[in-house]
C-alpha cells in the first residue's frame, strides 16, 4: 500500500466465493482492480475460469478454484491448496449463498432447511475459520500480519424477507457470526465485517427482481426506488478490505438504497 492510497491491495491474496458471477463476481473485478491476487471460487471451475481470465485480461492477477462451500472436505481442500500455493491469505469475502427454498415459512421442507443452514451458516463459520487461522499464522508470508474477512449477509438478516424465511434466519445467523468473531479474533490483527445489500440485480435474485409485482412492492420500501447493480456493492467490500478500514471491525454496512431507513 502507498501513503496516498489506502485502497491499494497490491500483493495481497484474496479469496471471493459465489463470485463466477453477480455480487461475488462484481467484488472479485473491483480487488483485481486494485492490485490484489484473487482466488475466484464457487462451485463450478469453468465459470470461475471465465472469470479469473477476464481478469488476467485486464491486467489483473486473478486463478480459478472450485470450492462448494456446502461441503466440509471441499473447504479443507480448498485451504489446503492456497496453504501449498501462496502461503498465506489476507483477504475473505465470504458470499456463495443459497436459497432453494422461497414460500411461506411453514411449508419449509427439512431439506430446503438444511440445505440453506450448510452453505449459509455452516459454510460461512467453517470458512472464517480456516481463513483466519491462515492469516494468523506467524509462518506464512504474511508474517502475522493478519488480515480481513467479509461477509455477504442480507438486509433480510435485519428484517425478514416475506416468503424467505430460513434465509432470511441464516441471514441474521450470519450477521452475529460477523459480530463474534470479529471480537475473538481482534488481537489477531484479523478485521471481520459485513456488507447488507439490498435488492440486486443477479440471477440469485432473479424470482424477486424479474417479477413485477413483487419488485414494485418491494420497491416501495426502498428510498432510492430502484434495484441495485452488482458492482454498487463492490466499493463497500473494497473499503473493509483496504488499510481506509484499519480500526473498522464487527461492523455491517447497509447497501441497500435506504430500504432499512423506509
Amino acid at each position: 500500500m502507498t501513503d496516498s492510497n489506502p485502497f491499494d491491495l497490491t500483493g495481497r491474496v484474496a479469496l471471493v466465493t459465489g463470485a463466477s458471477r453477480g455480487i461475488g463476481e462484481a467484488i472479485a473485478r473491483r480487488l483485481a482492480a486494485q492490485g490484489a491476487h484473487v482466488i475466484v471460487s464457487s462451485r463450478k471451475l469453468a465459470d470461475c475460469e471465465r472469470v479469473a481470465h477476464d481478469i488476467r485480461n485486464a491486467g489483473g492477477h486473478a486463478e480459478a478454484l472450485a470450492c462448494h462451500i456446502g461441503e466440509m472436505e471441499q473447504i479443507q481442500a480448498a485451504f489446503a491448496h492456497i496453504r501449498a500455493t501462496h502461503g498465506r491469505l489476507d483477504i475473505l469475502v465470504n458470499n456463495a449463498a443459497t436459497n432453494p427454498y422461497f414460500g411461506h415459512i411453514l411449508d419449509t421442507d427439512a431439506g430446503a432447511f438444511q440445505k440453506t443452514v450448510d452453505v449459509n451458516i455452516r459454510g460461512y463459520f467453517f470458512m472464517s475459520i480456516e481463513g483466519a487461522k491462515l492469516m494468523r499464522d506467524p509462518s506464512s508470508a504474511a508474517k502475522g500480519r493478519g488480515g480481513s474477512i467479509v461477509n455477504v449477509a442480507s438486509v433480510n438478516g435485519v428484517v425478514p424477507g416475506p416468503m424467505q424465511g430460513i434465509y432470511s434466519v441464516t441471514k441474521a445467523a450470519v450477521i452475529s457470526m460477523t459480530q463474534a468473531f470479529a471480537r475473538e479474533c481482534a488481537g489477531m490483527n484479523i478485521r471481520v465485517n459485513a456488507l447488507l445489500p439490498g435488492m440486486t440485480d443477479t440471477r440469485f435474485a432473479a424470482a424477486l427482481v424479474k417479477n413485477d409485482a413483487i419488485r414494485n412492492t418491494a420497491l416501495q420500501h426502498v428510498a432510492m426506488n430502484r434495484v441495485a447493480q452488482p458492482d454498487e456493492m463492490a466499493g463497500a467490500v473494497l473499503y473493509l478490505v483496504s488499510d481506509a478500514a484499519s480500526y473498522t471491525t464487527g461492523t455491517c454496512i447497509n447497501v441497500d438504497g435506504g430500504y432499512l431507513i423506509s
